[in-house]
């Protein structure tokens, strides 16, 4: 699919990061689009912002939508084919993700089960719901992101990261089993597997209310003190913070992974849509991706030990990564 001229792109997680510039720039390009998220504040602005740069004519739609509710997935499915009046779309990009539910012992069940269901179901309903539009397409493409954690389930060390490097590992692996199922059964429709590395969202921004709990500005003195410790833990000095200092402390860490990241949302987007074009199914986005995908490759047995993730960092890599139960 060379040219997104006029085609239909559906794309998940819209409201914000790499689903805003996907939207951004396919709109610029006269392609349609209908996003989905579940904050409809974030979704205004991507539409506002993309029906600025595109050609007249080219449609922006916007739904609020649960991704790991199946019958929210399917209700989207019914609102993009009624709004954009098709029966078929030619891109679907599952790209919805949330961190946090690292840890068995530490994080409740119940945000390792959301994580997990906004990063895996998410991708899982999101392509059960669209693929049949996807092959009633002359031609289509279905993109599902991962993460570098789909290969490499660890953020360093001393940070637990369970629920999303397994949701991520089963999007990995269940996008690389269609490759074959798509060429037996749809062999015009293509797909790809995207693990980015670190790219400027704001996931770990908005992290906190997907999962139902406060972010660091309203965090209870109570709520801070497991944080303290797991900073302290990790030789960070925060012994000498007051808890007002600890909220700014990590209201600037948030926020410094967006916008310090070495690979800006926008720069995904791009190298995401080059991909779609050449029809490559694996698509490592960003230096540290592929730095990363190289050393796992070549010693996996060290993975996960500290001085890994010391070699990782030395060359300029993950430097900026928080936990995501900290944003």
């Amino acid at each position: 699919m060379k040219d997104f001229r006029g085609k239909i792109a559906v794309i998940t997680g819209g409201g914000t990061g790499i689903g805003r510039a996907l939207a951004q720039q396919l709109t610029a390009e006269g392609c349609h689009v209908a996003i989905c998220d579940v904050s409809a504040e974030h979704m205004a602005e991507t539409k506002a912002l993309c029906e600025k740069g595109a050609p007249s004519g080219t449609r922006a739609t916007a739904h609020l939508c649960d991704v790991a509710d199946e019958r929210q997935m399917l209700a989207f499915r019914d609102a993009v084919m009624r709004e954009h009046a098709t029966r078929h779309v030619h891109l679907v990009f599952n790209n919805a993700g949330v961190g946090g539910g690292g840890s068995l012992f530490t994080d409740p069940r119940e945000e390792w089960e959301r994580t997990f269901g906004v990063c895996w179901y998410g991708v899982y309903y999101g392509t059960r719901a669209f693929l049949p539009l996807l092959a009633a397409a002359p031609e289509g493409h279905l993109v599902n992101v991962s993460s570098v954690n789909g290969f490499w389930a660890s953020l360093g060390p001393g940070i637990p990261h369970t629920a999303y490097s397994a949701a991520k590992f089963a999007v990995k692996g269940f996008t690389e089993a269609l490759i074959n199922d798509l060429r037996l059964n749809a062999p015009h429709v293509g797909v790809s597997l995207v693990m980015p590395g670190h790219v400027g969202t704001s996931i770990v921004l908005n992290t906190p209310a997907v999962l139902g709990r406060p972010g660091p500005k309203e965090m209870t003195a109570e709520e801070l003190r497991p944080v303290r410790a797991r900073l302290a833990q990790r030789g960070l000095p925060v012994d000498a913070l007051s808890d007002d200092q600890l909220r700014a402390a990590m209201q600037q860490m948030a926020e410094d992974f967006r916008d310090k990241a070495p690979l800006s949302a926008a720069g995904a987007a791009t190298i995401i849509l080059d991909g779609v074009r050449r029809r490559a199914w694996r698509l490592l986005v960003g230096e540290d991706a592929k730095a990363l995908d190289g050393m796992v490759r070549a010693d996996p047995e060290r993975a996960y030990e500290p001085d890994f993730m010391q070699e990782l960092r030395a060359q300029g890599h993950l430097a900026l990564t928080p936990e995501p139960g900290e944003g």
